[in-house]
């Protein structure tokens, strides 16, 4: 036995915390029991409910399977906190929203959270986001706007919309948490807050008994401290097993997008962005650097038609759209609903048309490569000036998903990672695969981590 306490303990990172559990070195009801000390002494709005009862159920589980030499999985009785988009059994799914905050329990998990709960992992709590998953900053007027603990002086958005997700695991309030990505909703919240975001492929993960953005967009992801975490965690979340291995660094092909993703972007995210491409190619990594044209083609055809979810979150909430409800709405949210409200049909043709047409031509330009950039232009920006101003917190808000919203209209799964800095404020690396490639993406992207990160 080391001198591991369950408070060092609730400080690791998914896989070796589960690892700790098997040798005997920590004790998932101690750890379990850390954390929801931590959360009912926080003042953080981190979460919308918790579920202590739950979690304690799961982690007496998980210690009588350890005790017994039958783990569920590698990640057993390791804490986890569930953007509140997702079903969970006995507890109200508010999507960020006062409409919501009344309605009935979720009869059942969704399948994913029963992914989850089947490999033994340990469920904290429901987390705040923006309401309706519809931002890229993370404020909410409704549940309080989450902290970035990065700078306790001023304060920062979280990032959107999984704004809770990664505040809870930065802050050392979960381990890990699960979020949904649909124009950057995993990876800039990770981004902004120093963490890894992978957001899948779509299809690859249940979106089932998940309040949608956009249907066809929606993708289900997680948000961690390593990237081994987010590969154990995309195997479960999948009710499989993990079989994905570091990548080789010798043959791999990076590919800079000079297209759109560098435009004004601060300085010191362009400096760190430089120095982590540099130590790539020191370390074997052939690096291109080219224009990619379907990049600003998916943003033009975006800025003139407006977005799939723009069109599909309108058709899902008319209802509450064209009704008395909408006063109760977030008006930032209310008008990015309203603008499909006015889409044509040529619109949303554009728009599946070009997805289609500009994917597959960018997976044939890509080949074997990986495309890079930074995921957010930015470190995170003050929110007093965003809430004072509707236009200022709209020219940040696109600015802020601008190079993740190119990525889910190309369909590209992506792994944001920091990126060493001279900075109290985290940058974040984007790593980008073409459709479908995720098994390639997490083994590259395990590969590189250490590089990124400059260790």
């Amino acid at each position: 036995m080391t001198d591991l306490t369950p408070e060092r303990a609730a400080d690791l990172a998914a896989v070796p915390l589960a690892r700790a559990y098997l040798s005997g070195d920590a004790d998932p009801v101690a750890v379990t029991e850390v954390f929801l000390e931590r959360i009912a002494s926080s003042d953080n709005p981190a979460y919308i409910s918790l579920s202590p009862e739950r979690a304690m159920r799961e982690a007496r589980s998980a210690k009588a399977r350890y005790d017994a030499g039958f783990p569920a999985s590698s990640l057993d009785g390791v804490p986890v906190a569930w953007k509140d988009l997702f079903d969970m059994a006995g507890e109200v799914t508010t999507a960020g929203s006062n409409l919501l905050r009344s309605a009935s329990p979720a009869e059942e998990d969704s399948p994913v959270v029963a992914h989850l709960a089947a490999a033994g992992m340990v469920a904290l709590g429901k987390t705040n986001l923006t309401e309706f998953a519809f931002s890229g900053l993370g404020l909410n007027p409704h549940y309080g706007t989450p902290a970035n603990p990065h700078d306790p002086e001023t304060p920062r958005i979280p990032g959107g919309s999984s704004s809770g997700s990664a505040v809870a695991v930065a802050a050392g309030l979960a381990t890990t948490a699960i979020g949904s990505d649909t124009g950057g909703s995993v990876r800039i919240p990770a981004a902004v807050n120093g963490l890894v975001g992978y957001k899948s492929s779509e299809g690859r993960i249940s979106t089932e008994a998940v309040i949608p953005l956009s249907a066809t967009l929606d993708t289900v992801g997680p948000i961690a401290r390593t990237v081994e975490d987010c590969i154990h965690l995309d195997a479960a979340l999948r009710g499989t097993a993990p079989t994905i291995r570091r990548g080789n660094i010798a043959g791999m092909r990076l590919i800079v997008c000079e297209t759109l993703w560098l435009d004004d972007a601060e300085d010191i995210v362009t400096d760190a962005f430089e120095q982590a491409v540099k130590r790539l190619e020191a370390a074997g990594v052939t690096i291109e650097t080219r224009t990619v044209p379907q990049v600003r083609e998916a943003a033009r055809i975006m800025a003139d038609h407006g977005t799939l979810a723009n069109a599909e979150s309108y058709a899902y909430h008319r209802d509450r759209i064209e009704s008395a409800d909408v006063e109760e709405m977030d008006g930032r949210v209310v008008a990015r609903i309203l603008r499909g409200k006015t889409m044509s049909a040529y619109d949303l043709l554009a728009n599946t048309a070009g997805r289609i047409k500009l994917s597959r031509q960018l997976g044939q330009d890509m080949e074997d490569a990986f495309l890079i950039g930074p995921t957010v232009p930015h470190v995170a920006p003050e929110i007093a000036p965003l809430d004072a101003d509707p236009e200022v917190f709209n020219r940040v808000n696109l600015k802020t998903l601008r190079n993740t919203m190119t990525g889910n209209f190309l369909n590209l799964p992506g792994v944001a990672m920091p990126m060493a800095a001279d900075s109290k404020l985290p940058v974040s690396f984007l790593l980008n695969a073409k459709s479908d490639d995720d098994d390639r993406l997490l083994s590259a992207a395990l590969a590189i981590e250490h590089i990124v990160r400059g260790a």
